[in-house]
């Protein structure tokens, strides 16, 4: 494993509501780092909400603004463009929002900014769920997965939002993991730089919604990768593929073996489950091969 030293400030302070173990924490805690003081958040109601704590207050050294779940990208277009009105133009407006907000509720305002392209950065912090509220499948929940309101497992797969935030033609659409640091920090440097809007899926395993050990996050962090069940890649002006780690090393078993929201899995369906995630893994592959080549040819 690759050594990685960080040296930013803190942004995220110690002391608030996480979970031991969460992985939701640590992301942010490097997200915000690598952003740094020049910055706003908007934190809809999610994990990070309960994270940041209830306004006024907030663990968080940045200014929060918590809207309602369905309108961050609203919030976020809003104090752009305040912020663009007092001559603040290098303050970054950041979004640190739960799937539940984005893939369902947020979307249709996400899509409306997306479409306008809104300058802001938006973070996905993906658990797969609606967790705060008991673990309910959101649209991100993978197929099989048993949550409480699919008990017998999801019967449909988990939506492709990052190829749906791609075909808006944005400029920058990634995923990303804590499990592979360096290429999390990287990203999130990268979209700095970018101008318009900026989305980030990150990948949150949930200890208590997935059934995963405390100091087992991380751990599941990387499967989800190895495995190809989460793959990094990178989509530049809606068509430009970049992928990351370009094999998956490891079975999809491996992977669900850790959570207790697959436990039991009849070997047919982990079949079923391993066949659609290399489809999609190779048409990844053959995307950012494509790319690849259209960019020596030019």
């Amino acid at each position: 494993m690759q050594k990685t030293t960080v040296n930013h400030a803190p942004m995220l302070c110690s002391g608030h509501a996480a979970c031991p173990g969460c992985i939701d924490a640590l992301s942010v805690r490097h997200i915000l780092g690598v952003i740094g003081s020049n910055a706003v958040a908007v934190v809809p109601p999610s994990c990070m909400a309960i994270i940041a704590g209830p306004q006024p207050f907030s663990s968080l050294r940045i200014p929060v603004y918590q809207p309602t779940l369905e309108a961050s990208a609203a919030a976020a277009s809003g104090l752009r463009r305040a912020l663009d009105a007092q001559g603040k133009h290098d303050t970054h407006v950041v979004v640190l929002a739960g799937d539940g907000g984005t893939y369902d509720i947020g979307f249709q305002c996400l899509s409306s900014a997306a479409e306008r392209n809104e300058n802001f950065i938006y973070i996905c912090l993906d658990n797969e769920g609606y967790m705060n509220t008991g673990a309910q499948k959101s649209s991100s929940t993978p197929h099989f997965a048993r949550t409480g309101s699919t008990p017998a497992g999801k019967t449909s797969r988990k939506k492709n939002l990052p190829e749906i935030m791609a075909a808006h033609g944005i400029p920058y659409v990634a995923t990303a993991s804590a499990g592979h640091l360096p290429d999390l920090l990287r990203k999130i440097e990268k979209a700095k730089t970018i101008q318009g809007t900026r989305f980030i899926s990150v990948l949150i395993p949930c200890l208590d919604g997935w059934g995963i050990r405390d100091d087992f996050g991380l751990m599941a962090a990387r499967y989800a990768v190895e495995s190809g069940a989460f793959p990094l890649y990178e989509i530049e002006d809606g068509h430009r593929y970049t992928l990351n780690v370009t094999q998956c090393t490891r079975p999809v078993s491996d992977y669900l073996g850790l959570q207790r929201r697959y436990r039991n899995l009849p070997a047919e369906d982990v079949a079923t489950l391993q066949a659609e995630l290399d489809a999609g893994f190779a048409s990844l592959q053959a995307r950012s091969a494509a790319a690849a080549q259209q960019t020596a040819a030019v």
